[in-house]
């Protein structure tokens, strides 16, 4: 049977006269996986150090099993500046004594690279280390020793999509328990088998990761639904008979029977129905974006190298890469605030684009958060006679009764980036342009604001190492793999990542083989090396033929578009349609072919 290893029993904790967690009462046992979600300022972190003991509870006690062994990563990290990475991870040791263990082996590289990367990551030392780059210091100090008790806020922060790839992965094979603050829906549903919700000072438990969490959740407010609805009959049936009653009995509290009808004929639906495709009110030509043969070097470093791509209306396409490969740089380029090298960039003359960027747009701090939103504008047009007001909109996203009247100084980073996403949308913009959209925001938050751009009519281009997020919004995904190319991906996500493990393995083999000769031992098979160069030159031919047979998809549907009303010349040119789309799938399915052969 297996043994509890924390208990919170009755525990209450609060902050000044907010109160976060009320008589909490619950265990984390051996190999529990539990993720923990909840709104921002809930008290999810609280949590986590109530169950570390890094804080006293203000009522009730939380107990740990007999030497038990915890390991904590939180949202900010107490690293010593002045130490060497090496140092605080591995210790200072000869190499050969956590070479020789495969779990410290298995962190080291998945965090920090190959032998290189990762002999030069060790030596340096961590004050100058950007957040990322502390990040995984701090997620490797934790992972490599032996513990009973895993306890991570937010260890997805910083991770690009590869590095929240192998960090999922990693943890599902541990034995260890584990609680895990994140957001990262797709994270939370490989790791975890158990979900606590923070809510309203209460801590409700459910079996499953995230799917089974939202299905659980929905359930529970169907059933409150029910009992509100019962309650409600139960009130109008009160209201029936008293307007029924003699005059005597109603007369005297007239008033308030008329207020209550009031109050019921004019109750709000509990879902806002205003149909949010009307902020793209400007109506967008055939042209948004067209990229022809452009070049952009940044710093010495070629990002794109003759670049052609066509972004046109109604597109909603996630951008992939890794960190450094010019994602960002692609973005500015496309709304104007970063010129190519050569090449040009030609934008539509009806587009109003909107740029969310990494970094929060600072306001004055006294500034009032409905009158930030306010002096963007007070009120859009839905058309149809139809309107939204900046109150109604800071409602949707969360800001709502009081909250409008916070202060921008006192908002958190989540409530912050919630507030630039609304000055954007309240400018009426026929182009959203999203880099790391999801930075700092709950999963309560994601879920508004893809609701919201289930109903976006215009452009809408994404970056984000939140896989769950592009998959969920967008319909098409690309790729910057760092070599100045952007390439389709018909497999989303998961595509890319095959296509990383093989540049990788390529490079492994290389590195492999070069090293080998060098050292006059033996060389690696020369068919291995053979296999991977034709390989490779396959995918790239391939990769060319795609692109052309996309091209000419596009110019068969702007041919249909033009011959509308010539039912012959649109079947003929229907027929030239389907048959590019049965050789565009017949050229994808080889590419996958070959991408799973250069998999180890």
């Amino acid at each position: 049977m297996a043994r509890n290893l924390v208990n919170l029993e009755g525990v209450g904790k609060a902050y000044g006269t907010r109160l976060l967690l009320d008589d909490v009462t619950l265990g984390v046992g051996e190999g529990d996986r539990t993720g923990v979600v909840g709104r921002n300022g809930d008290g999810k972190s609280t949590l986590l150090r109530l169950l570390t003991r890094r804080e006293p509870p203000d009522t009730g006690r939380v107990t740990h099993a007999g030497g038990l062994r915890v390991a904590e990563v939180g949202q900010r990290d107490d690293l010593d500046p002045a130490a060497t990475v090496r140092s605080l991870v591995v210790g200072d040791g000869p190499a050969h004594e956590w070479a020789a263990d495969p779990r410290a082996r298995d962190v080291l590289t998945g965090l920090f690279g190959d032998r290189a990367d990762l002999d030069a990551m060790l030596d340096r030392v961590v004050g100058p280390l950007s957040g990322g780059e502390r990040r995984r210091v701090a997620l490797a100090t934790a992972l490599v020793g032996e513990h009973d008790l895993l306890v991570l806020d937010e260890p997805t922060n910083h991770l690009d999509v590869e590095g929240i790839d192998w960090l999922a992965h990693h943890l599902a094979a541990r034995r260890e328990a584990l609680v895990v603050v994140t957001h990262d829906r797709w994270f939370l549903d490989e790791v975890c088998d158990r979900t606590w919700e923070v809510q309203g000072g209460a801590v409700h438990a459910y079996d499953g990761g995230y799917s089974a969490y939202v299905l659980a959740r929905a359930e529970r407010d169907r059933m409150q639904q029910t009992t509100d609805a019962r309650r409600a009959n139960l009130v109008r049936k009160e209201l029936a008979w008293l307007r029924r009653g003699p005059p005597a009995r109603t007369s005297k509290p007239r008033f308030r029977i008329d207020a209550a009808n009031a109050l019921i004929a004019e109750e709000p639906p509990a879902r806002d129905g205003v149909e949010l495709v009307k902020f793209a009110s400007a109506r967008l030509g055939r042209t948004v974006y067209d990229v022809l043969d452009a070049t952009v070097e940044v710093g010495g470093t070629v990002l794109l190298e003759h670049l052609t791509w066509l972004v046109g209306p109604g597109d909603r396409i996630g951008i992939a890469g890794v960190n450094g490969s010019g994602k960002t740089s692609l973005m500015r380029l496309l709304i104007g605030d970063l010129a190519p090298t050569a090449g040009k960039v030609v934008r539509g003359v009806t587009v109003r684009p909107a740029y969310l960027s990494q970094d929060v747009v600072e306001l004055p701090p006294a500034l009032r958060v409905l009158e930030a939103v306010e002096m963007v504008r007070r009120e859009v047009d839905l058309g149809k006679g139809r309107s939204i007001t900046a109150t109604q909109m800071c409602e949707r996203f969360g800001f709502v009764g009081n909250a409008q009247w916070t202060p921008v100084g006192e908002l958190s980073g989540g409530e912050r980036r919630r507030l630039q996403l609304l000055r954007l949308l309240m400018d009426e913009p026929n182009v959203l342009v999203l880099d790391e959209p999801t930075n700092d925001l709950d999963i309560d938050t994601l879920t508004a604001l893809e609701d919201l751009l289930d109903g976006w009519a215009g452009t809408l281009l994404v970056v984000s190492h939140d896989r769950y997020f592009l998959e969920r919004v967008c319909d098409r995904t690309v790729a910057m793999l760092g070599d100045g190319r952007l390439r389709d991906l018909p497999g989303g996500v998961d595509e890319y990542l095959a296509r990383r493990r093989a540049i990788r393995v390529a490079g492994d083999r290389s590195a492999a083989g070069g090293g080998a000769a060098a050292g006059g031992g033996a060389v690696a098979a020369p068919t291995d090396a053979a296999a991977a160069r034709a390989a490779r030159k396959e995918l790239a031919r391939l990769e060319r033929q795609l692109d052309k047979v996309r091209d000419r998809e596009t110019r068969l549907h702007d041919q249909m578009a033009a011959a509308a009303t010539d039912h012959e010349r649109v079947l003929a040119l229907d027929g030239d349609l389907r048959a590019l789309v049965a050789e565009r799938s017949a050229l994808e399915e080889r590419w996958l072919e070959l991408a799973e052969t250069a998999e180890p």
